[in-house]
C-alpha cells in the first residue's frame, strides 16, 4: 500500500519515504497535486505547537520566513523525487540557493500554507524552480529556488 490515494494526493507516509526530514523539521504535511517534472501543490498546517513559536516572537508568534522557504524547498524536493527515474536511494535533495525572495505577510498559528513549486530548469542533478506560498489565496512568500540531488555518502 502506498501513501498516494486514487486522487493523486500524497500522504505523510509516502512523503516520509521521499524526504529525509523528520520532526521538528518536516514541513510538508500533504501533497494535493503534482505533475512529474513540472509542478507540485502541497500544504503545511501551521499550529501553535510548532517548536519555533515560543521564541519567534513571544506573545506574537510568527513563522520565520526562512522556514517558509524551507517548506517550499521540501515541496520542491518531493517534486524532484517523484520526477526522477528510479528511487532516490542514498541521494538527497539539497537546497543550494534562493533568488528574488519576497515575504508579503506574516504566517501565524492556525494558517494553512499552500506550497506551489514550478520547475523552471532541470539539467542532470541540478534544478531551478519558481516557488510561492499562499494562505487563503493570498501570497505570503515567493522565490526562485535552486537545488541539487547529491549522494549523501559524499557529504562531510
Amino acid at each position: 500500500m502506498t501513501g498516494q490515494d486514487a486522487s493523486g494526493v500524497i500522504t505523510i507516509n509516502e512523503i516520509q519515504t521521499l524526504l529525509p526530514h523528520r520532526f521538528p523539521f518536516l514541513l510538508v504535511d500533504r501533497v494535493l497535486a503534482y505533475v512529474p517534472g513540472e509542478s507540485i501543490t502541497a500544504i503545511k498546517n501551521v499550529t501553535i505547537n510548532e517548536p519555533f513559536f515560543p521564541g519567534h516572537f513571544p506573545g506574537a508568534p510568527v513563522m520565520p520566513g526562512m522556514l517558509i522557504l524551507e517548506a517550499l524547498a521540501q515541496a520542491g524536493g518531493i517534486l524532484v523525487s517523484k520526477s526522477l527515474e528510479g528511487p532516490l536511494g542514498n541521494r538527497i535533495f539539497m537546497f543550494t540557493g534562493v533568488e528574488k525572495a519576497k515575504f508579503r505577510r506574516p504566517v501565524v498559528p492556525g494558517d494553512q500554507l499552500t506550497l506551489r513549486c514550478f520547475n523552471l530548469k532541470r539539467r542532470l542533478t541540478l534544478c531551478k524552480m519558481s516557488a510561492q506560498a499562499t494562505v487563503d489565496g493570498q501570497v505570503v512568500a515567493e522565490a526562485e529556488l535552486s537545488a541539487a540531488v547529491v549522494d549523501a555518502a559524499t557529504l562531510p
